[in-house]
């Protein structure tokens, strides 16, 4: 069963930065945020950095066939389209902010069966510069509720992966 395609653009304010890396997972301990093995690993490496200055950014949830892709798209494509729309990539260190600051997601998981090499529902992934183009390295954070768990998510992709028009991404909106 699809999950619900977002069909109008979900805007939030997300303040990001001004904390360290340690201090940032340190946060998401506190809030009783899970992490995956892949979230660990991203965390983990020295090219994921956080910035010392505090700024807000206007994310922006949006589906792939919002974007114009009813029959799916690869990562590439949906970052074409997204830029279509004035919306760029985020920073990977927006997934941690706004996975502090957006608690009340809805649960996507319940009544669904496991999803394997697709975004599970009710995911909502973070579109960012992936920080290897090795496959075998995550490429970035999706956040989800489980059975009233927050987690915030590493995952794994390629470059032809096809992502479902359900679908959801986050990106940043340019200034005008």
């Amino acid at each position: 069963m699809a999950q619900a395609v977002v069909s109008t653009p979900v805007r939030r304010s997300v303040r990001i930065g001004g904390v360290s890396k340690p201090e940032l997972l340190n946060r998401l301990s506190i809030a009783g945020v899970q992490l995956n093995e892949a979230a660990h690993a991203l965390f983990a490496d020295d090219r994921f950095t956080a910035s010392a200055d505090s700024a807000i950014v206007d994310a922006v949830e949006v589906s792939v066939a919002w974007l114009g892709f009813p029959s799916g798209a690869t990562f590439a494509e949906v970052v074409a389209a997204a830029a279509s729309h004035g919306l760029a990539l985020c920073e990977l260190e927006l997934a941690a902010h706004l996975r502090l600051q957006f608690t009340d997601q809805p649960e996507g998981a319940a009544g669904q069966p496991p999803s394997r090499n697709r975004a599970p529902p009710g995911a909502l992934t973070v579109a960012s510069v992936p920080i290897s183009e090795d496959d075998e390295v995550p490429k970035g954070f999706y956040l989800r509720r489980i059975d009233g768990v927050l987690w915030l998510r590493g995952y794994r992709s390629w470059a032809d992966h096809q992502w479902s028009a359900d679908d959801v991404f986050v990106f940043a909106e340019t200034a005008a």
